[in-house]
């Protein structure tokens, strides 16, 4: 499977973020989106990610030399940023429940084992909203890095992690992301240390 880039432009009233990005990704791969903040890195994923529109140019999707609709996408990717929301009211257990009756797990893990993973099993009957900062960004990455999707679209996931929490990610991404296309937006090597490819949103202005 890939993802193809064409003249991708993003535009703020009159101010243009980035103009005409043209870009392959490819599965496997691991891809860095690199700037400082307010470059559009963020904006830029999530528009691959099909969450978002570009002002100009076209993203295509392609599996064995066919396109796909993107109404068809999101089964395909998994995304995960500091923003998104989760579902505070449900425990850590329920939450999993319901992500994953959407999207399956990666094969042989079940529910419990990805608890224990991110080292949540003694706080797995609490509500979410009761979480620290730290924890509830180690669900968001769970629900993406643990999903069986070929497509893994991380922006910043890192964000509000201890050192604790950035050596979890760092095992995560080594055992899971091999075969995979994962893209990364960060100016943290940290958080993109495995990418060999790397893209810089700043040199599309």
């Amino acid at each position: 499977m890939k993802i193809v880039l064409e003249h991708i432009s993003k535009r703020f009233q009159k101010y243009w973020i980035f103009k005409d990005v043209n870009c392959t990704f490819s599965v496997p791969g691991a891809y860095a989106l690199l700037g400082p903040n307010g470059c559009g890195k963020s904006t830029l994923l999530r528009i691959i990610a099909g969450m978002q529109s570009a002002s100009m140019g076209k993203v295509h999707y392609i599996q064995n030399n066919t396109p796909i609709a993107i109404g068809d996408i999101y089964s395909h990717i998994s995304f995960s940023a500091p923003g998104m929301e989760l579902v505070e009211e449900l425990t850590l257990t329920e939450f999993f429940e319901f992500h994953f009756s959407f999207k399956k797990p990666i094969a042989g893990l079940a529910i419990n084992d990805i608890i224990n993973i991110i080292g949540l099993k003694d706080v797995s009957d609490k509500t979410i909203g009761d979480y620290s900062s730290g924890m509830k960004q180690r669900v968001k990455l769970a629900q993406a890095i643990f999903s069986d999707t070929q497509i893994l679209l991380l922006d910043e996931p890192c964000t509000n992690l201890d050192l604790r929490g950035i050596d979890q990610y760092r095992t995560w991404m080594e055992q899971y992301s091999k075969d995979r296309l994962v893209i990364v937006a960060s100016n943290d090597e940290r958080e993109y240390f495995f990418c060999k490819e790397q893209i810089v949103v700043e040199d599309y202005k």
